[in-house]
């Protein structure tokens, strides 16, 4: 689908909104910046859902991501009580740190080539939403508009179909970087002290 007029403005800015609070969540200071960074970033692309006329993707993205994993993130780093220390110079740019950033954006424009560059899709436009749908060996019949009562079940029912199907791998992908940031907040719990007893 084109942007054009007032929709391609408001995408460039929540484009570059969400941009320069994910490079703010990787440099942030403290744990609690960043996961206030994280909840600006899921916001900002829940923006760009909207823009697609996907309100069903957008709904769930700030319901759960939002709504949900930081809200937690948040209260457990809180609750822990973090100390960001700083009489320690700062390690940000370790050369393991500096490595596993170059893995990470080596998987994603993977990701990005077999499944975008590939095409094994067709972004279609039916109704209020932007689902992906596997290009058809026959033309499609002409799609009636549905009603208001039956809207949203089928493009729920449409965007779960598609999710655990035809895009099953970056479901999964999803699935293991909620993995890490859940192992990563557990991580950063660990209190000095605490680190000593274990060692």
């Amino acid at each position: 689908m084109e942007l054009v007029g007032t929709e391609a403005v408001f995408f460039y800015i929540l484009a570059l909104f969400t941009l320069v609070m994910a490079i703010a969540l990787i440099t942030a200071p403290t744990a609690v910046r960043g996961a206030l960074y994280l909840m600006a970033t899921l916001i900002g692309v829940a923006g760009l859902f909207l823009l697609l006329h996907a309100e069903f993707v957008a709904g769930a993205q700030i319901l759960i991501y939002v709504g949900g994993v930081v809200v937690l993130f948040i209260f457990v780093i809180m609750l822990v009580n973090i100390r960001a220390e700083m009489s320690e110079p700062s390690r940000t740019y370790t050369r393991q740190r500096r490595l596993a950033a170059v893995v990470v954006i080596m998987m994603v424009l993977g990701v990005w080539y077999f499944g975008i560059q590939q095409d094994p899709f067709h972004l279609v436009r039916r109704g209020p939403v932007v689902a992906l749908i596997p290009p058809p060996s026959q033309p499609l019949p002409p799609v009636e508009e549905p009603t208001l009562g039956g809207r949203i079940s089928e493009d729920t029912q449409e965007v779960g179909s598609v999710l655990y199907t035809k895009a099953a791998l970056p479901f999964e992908i999803a699935s293991v970087l909620l993995l890490v940031a859940i192992v990563g907040s557990v991580v950063l719990a660990r209190t000095r002290r605490q680190e000593e007893t274990f060692d």
